[in-house]
């Protein structure tokens, strides 16, 4: 939850109308009262006989009775909003929202009949505005010097209650999220995300893949993208600013971010740090590039933060670019879990603290990412057996970056690298399951037992527990996966597998004989994606079968996802902020 308090304006009836209308894009979606400073105030939308001029008239009366100094600027404005990803509140959640940031704001005060007039309208899902004037009942102006601080410790306290995203505040590294008019604006013209989400994600990608100033601006015209570089008078750039092609503004000219605006880590200060220090020597052979960038990757884990509080930010900024980089190359069955952990690592890689770039981990990281970035021809050939390697190694980096952060008491970094971790330990399995599908051969089966799955396979799949193929294929972990809150998943799974023409329990020994299941939170879970990627990798091989399928995951959220039928596509699946929300049973990898 982020509240952002505007700058102070005089004319309340003004910002009234702009609340209440359609907004500068039409972004303004059922605009109305919420909360008010007397539950008795009524909604100018709701009522013929009170207009929007009564509820300014109401709010400004303190104001024009004030007998002393008059303040000039009296409109006190400030907007709550909560990220994307989080839930929606009900209009009753923001109106409580609301009178907690008033009282935490020294506006009106719990039990105090005498505090100052305030309305709360909402126009969007995501967020209301609060507008306040700064006229106590009582002759006297309110003391609002530390509503800002104030007001972000009370959203602290609804993100436990209300179960959001918990953030943080005063620590410089939070993305620059998309406002609700560029949302809307790319809903109108039929974009999967906001401008600015692409541009974050591609001004990234060039940035970590860079190792120079013309290397970087070359990637970024090479993406699409427009470019405007900022040009002092002694000839050296101080700056940039990027520009989607057919992103306009109503005067028909390119929207243009500067790479402050995208993210902290963005400005060109900041992205040149990333090439800066000694140059990076790349002896391998591009054929071993996943082997290299793994050796090196290892190397460093033991090494993260070695050098200090300074030399970790560093460290961890360079495994954010690799993570990016990996995810651009990486085999496609992956792929989309490894931007999804690129997504959720962006804020462990921005540590609150100055960089060193000196730290050997630092270089190491930075040597793994252009051993990918050079070898990109011969990363890129869908061989999971050969990522697999580097994978494994890049969860041991990212759990390593965790416990760095946990020792440093950045709980939102640590968080984010948790996140990223289980990501990344889906794409492990996932490649596990599809080597084991490359690999396979399976047995011979009689007539009679064809015939029996034939008959099976009519049969619906409630009819068809499964219960008995894990027993007699796992019978180590039969109890455990049956009282999991994955079974449904897996069982789902298993299904399809029998409906392919396969035998589920042969199936299921295969995947599971890859890799140990011992070290597993939820043996179900680590099966579901095993098996996921046993069936991508077979409707790879066969091509033409169509049989794709949706992971069974809910975003940790212990959801079990329907099944996707069969002859259905797969749709591109996108990170958070993509434009799609991530389903499939709860991660306990």
């Amino acid at each position: 939850m982020i509240p952002k308090e505007a700058a102070p304006g005089d004319d309340t009836a003004g910002l009234l109308y702009y609340l209440y209308g359609p907004g500068k894009r039409d972004e303004h979606v059922d605009p109305h009262m919420v909360a008010a400073w007397d539950p008795f105030v009524p909604d100018p939308v709701k009522s013929e006989d009170f207009s929007i001029a009564d509820l300014a008239m109401l709010l400004d009366a303190p104001v024009r009775a004030l007998t002393g100094r008059k303040p000039p600027l009296h409109v006190f404005h400030v907007a709550v909003r909560n990220p994307p990803e989080d839930r929606l509140l009900t209009d009753e959640e923001w109106a409580r929202v609301a009178r907690e940031m008033m009282h935490a704001a020294g506006i009106a005060p719990h039990s105090d009949d005498q505090g100052c007039r305030w309305v709360a309208v909402r126009h969007a899902d995501d967020h209301i505005h609060i507008v306040a004037t700064r006229a106590r009942e009582d002759d006297r102006q309110p003391d609002t010097s530390w509503s800002k601080l104030r007001m972000q410790e009370a959203a602290r306290g609804f993100e436990i209650e209300f179960g959001l995203r918990r953030l943080t505040h005063a620590d410089g590294t939070a993305r620059r999220w998309s406002k609700t008019g560029e949302a809307e604006k790319a809903t109108r013209r039929g974009l999967s995300e906001p401008v600015r989400e692409t541009l974050q994600r591609t001004v990234r990608e060039a940035a970590a893949a860079a190792v120079s100033d013309a290397d970087f601006f070359a990637r970024l015209a090479a993406a699409g993208l427009r470019v405007k570089q900022r040009i002092a008078p002694d000839g050296n750039t101080t700056g940039y600013s990027v520009a989607l092609p057919g992103d306009r503004d109503s005067g028909q000219k390119p929207v243009f971010f500067p790479g402050t605006k995208l993210a902290p880590d963005l400005s060109l200060p900041r992205v040149r740090e990333r090439w800066s220090g000694p140059p990076v020597n790349l002896p391998a052979a591009p054929a071993d590039a996943w082997r290299t960038a793994a050796e090196k990757v290892r190397a460093a884990a033991d090494q993260l933060g070695s050098g200090g509080l300074h030399d970790g930010a560093g460290d961890v900024a360079a495994l954010g670019d690799l993570i990016v980089t990996a995810a651009v190359v990486s085999p496609y069955l992956v792929r989309s879990q490894m931007r999804k952990a690129a997504y959720e690592y962006e804020r462990a890689s921005r540590a609150p603290a100055a960089r060193q770039m000196e730290g050997q981990a630092r270089q190491l990281y930075r040597e793994s990412t252009q051993t990918l970035v050079r070898s990109a021809a011969s990363v890129g050939r869908n061989d999971t057996a050969a990522a697999l390697g580097f994978l494994l190694a890049l969860v041991s980096a990212v759990e390593a970056s965790r416990r760095w952060h946990h020792a440093q008491e950045f709980r939102v970094q640590a968080d984010a690298a948790g996140r990223a971790g289980r990501l990344l330990h889906e794409a492990v399995e996932v490649s596990v399951g599809a080597n084991a599908a490359r690999d396979h051969k399976p047995r011979a089966r009689r007539a009679t037992e064809r015939k029996g799955a034939v008959r099976r396979a009519a049969m619906s799949p409630e009819a068809r527990p499964m219960a008995g193929t894990v027993q007699e294929a796992l019978p180590a972990h039969a109890g455990a996966i049956l009282a999991d809150p994955a079974w449904p998943a897996l069982r789902a799974r298993l299904v399809e597998v029998e409906e392919a023409g396969e035998d589920p329990g042969e199936v299921l020994a295969a995947v599971a004989a890859r890799r140990e299941l011992g070290s597993a939170d939820s043996v179900a879970e680590v099966l579901v994606w095993r098996l996921y990627g046993w069936q991508r990798q077979r409707g790879s091989a066969a091509d033409a079968s169509g049989s794709d399928t949706t992971a069974a995951s809910a975003g940790g959220t212990g959801r079990i996802a329907a099944v996707r039928p069969q002859g259905t596509s797969l749709p591109r699946r996108r990170p958070p902020g993509e434009g799609q929300q991530r389903k499939g049973p709860k991660r306990g990898r």
